[in-house]
Order: C-alpha cells, then structure tokens, then sequence
C-alpha cells in the first residue's frame, strides 16, 4: 500500500527491535476504500482513512511516523491499545480476597492507563490472516506492573465493508485480578492537522456522569447531566460551554470524565460530526461506560505524521470502558476477572459522511 494511502506512514520507520521483538506497522483495508496502519509497538492506531463528504480520504486520527516518535513522545497513550487498567485508580492501590495491591503512581497521586509500562510500550504478538484483519496477543505476567495474574490478552482489529473499525478484547487470568482494556485513538474528523475540534458536533447517550475531584478519581456518585456543560444528550458542539465556570471542568482542565451509558449489551453510545470534512462517527460499545477526552493536555510539543504540532485541543478521544477507579468504588460495575473466566468486550467506531 502506498505511503499516501495511509497519510504518510512509511513502514520502514516502525521497524525497530524492542525487548527483542520486532517493532512492525501493518496495513488494514476494506472492500470501500477505507484503510488503517496498526503498529504492534503498543498496539497502536497510527493512522485511519475514510472518505469525508466529497469522497476525499480523510486521515481522522492523528500519530507519529515512525515508532521512535511514540517512543519519545510526551503524550504516551496516542493510538494505543491500554491495559491492564485503562483510566485512574485511586492513589495506586486496591484490594483483592483481602489482599491490598500496589502500583506505580503515574498520574500525581495515582494510578494512569496501568501505570510505568502499562501496554502501550510493549511489543505485541501480531499475526494478520487477511487484509481487514489483524490480531494481536500479550502475556502480561503475574506482577507486571503490580497487578495479580498471568493475563492472556488478544485483540482484534478489523475493518468492515460497512465502513466500521471493530475492535474485539478477550482476556483471561490464572488468578483473580482487575482489568479494564480500551484503545486510546485521538480523533479529528476534519484530518489530522486541521486545527481545533471544538467545532466538532458531539452526541453521547449518557443522561449521567461520573464527576470526579481534583486528581480526577470520581467521588462515587453518579451525577445527572442535565442542566450542566455536561449535557451531550442533543448534539451540540465540542467547545460551546467548555470555558463555562463549572467545578468539574475546572478539576479536568475541560472535559476528561467518564459517561454513564444507558442500556446493556452493544448500545449506541456517541455521535460526533466533523464541521469541515462531514465525516460523521458513531461509537457502539458493550461497555458501560464512555471516556470523553477533549485534548486538554496537548501542548504543541510533539509533531504528527503530516507535520502538525499537538496543538491545544486539536483532537479528542472517547475511550470504551468500565468505570475509573473501579476497583475501589464496589457501587460501580465490577472489572474482577477470576480463572475460569473469559473477559470479552467489543467495541465500534462507524464512520459516514453527511
């Protein structure tokens, strides 16, 4: 596949051994012409093209061109898969059969996307059985980063005819243990480097969220969005109300707060609109939960593929998943795995254009 047809990802700046493995970019496509470039180095989505309204390729996710720019970059988690415990847990610690575990505080007083080496900085076993296809496996050892079990993770990324990137988590542990897996892909539905995504129309199907306090772990309620800045149940754009005096947006610097998704087994959970391109996303997952990340952190420090800098707020993620700090907050759905147990989750992001 040419380098212009996955937006500037040359494969040559992805091979590079790590831990003695093989760092490798792989290249999905399906039968619409839709295309995504997936490195094993983290499991990461390094770029995704699908077509805006005109019919022109659009790259919608923004990454770096070789695999020693994710290496160095400030901004850990672009594109990558998360694990063992995507999103925060509480000052690092939590119980399980009544023993207490410790992990590595990465996040001020806590615990951040599995913590020091969580796996968007391993090599994953990858095997490609067809063009849409690919799957990639990790065994996350008894202990890694602090956390009980030896983990088999597999996932699997595909490409549908129906203009769908499918991503499908199966785990399993030989003691009981916590996870919580999701892909961390930052979005612009206008194209990599095309300026802010304030402009973006976003619809979540949330009428409750979790607020949090000012370390962002939430403070175990559940909390209605009606009436706040937090109300995405009609579309509205991205930045209408983010510079609103609002504790919960103060405490995120912006939104970085998990969505309360109603309904069980795979439900609609988002609707966002590219205001340029007309490219639109829907976002179905069996999880409970939806992350909404609006780039607050970006600092113009890193240069994507196409040569833009990470500026203030130029992509967002809506990041799958169970609860934060799950693991210590026993109201929220439970992310326990016991042996014997298989987790299995799926999630989806179909693209369109209007």
């Amino acid at each position: 596949m040419t380098n212009q047809a996955t937006a500037g990802t040359d494969s040559t700046g992805f091979q590079r051994t790590i831990e003695g493995k093989t760092a490798t970019l792989y290249h999905l496509k399906n039968s619409r012409g839709m295309t995504a470039a997936i490195t094993n180095y983290g499991g990461r989505l390094v770029s995704l093209l699908v077509p805006d309204k005109n019919g022109k390729p659009t790259d919608v996710v923004v990454g770096f061109k070789n695999a020693d720019d994710y290496a160095n970059s400030t901004e850990p988690y672009f594109g990558a898969t998360i694990g063992r415990y995507g999103n925060r847990i509480a000052k690092g610690k939590f119980s399980l059969d009544g023993k207490q575990y410790t992990l590595f505080t990465n996040n001020g007083p806590n615990t951040l996307h599995g913590g020091k080496k969580g796996f968007q900085a391993v090599l994953w076993n990858a095997d490609q059985p067809n063009d849409s296809t690919l799957v990639l496996t990790y065994l996350s050892k008894d202990g890694e980063e602090g956390f009980p079990g030896n983990l088999n993770v597999k996932v699997v990324y595909q490409l549908t005819a129906n203009n769908e990137l499918k991503l499908e988590y199966e785990a399993t542990t030989d003691k009981t243990t916590v996870v919580n897996l999701t892909n961390h892909a930052f979005f612009n539905l206008n194209g990599e480097g095309s300026g802010t995504i304030n402009n973006h129309i976003l619809q979540i199907n949330a009428s409750q969220y979790t607020p949090v306090d000012s370390t962002l772990i939430p403070t175990g309620k559940n909390l209605p969005v009606a009436g706040t800045p937090f109300d995405f149940t009609k579309p509205v754009a991205i930045g209408a109300r983010v510079e609103e005096k609002n504790e919960q947006l103060q405490n995120g610097k912006g939104y970085d707060h998990n969505f309360v998704l109603s309904g069980t087994g795979m439900k609609h959970a988002a609707t966002v609109v590219g205001d340029k391109s007309g490219i639109v996303m829907d976002v179905y997952t069996e999880e409970p939960g939806l992350q909404f990340y609006g780039g607050n952190f970006m600092q113009s420090k890193n240069t994507f593929k196409g040569g833009a800098k990470d500026d203030f707020r130029t992509a967002f993620c809506l990041e799958t998943q169970h609860f934060p700090d799950s693991p210590n907050q026993p109201a929220f759905p439970s992310t326990v795995l016991k042996p014997g147990q298989t987790y299995r989750t799926s999630s989806v992001y179909k693209f369109s254009s209007r």
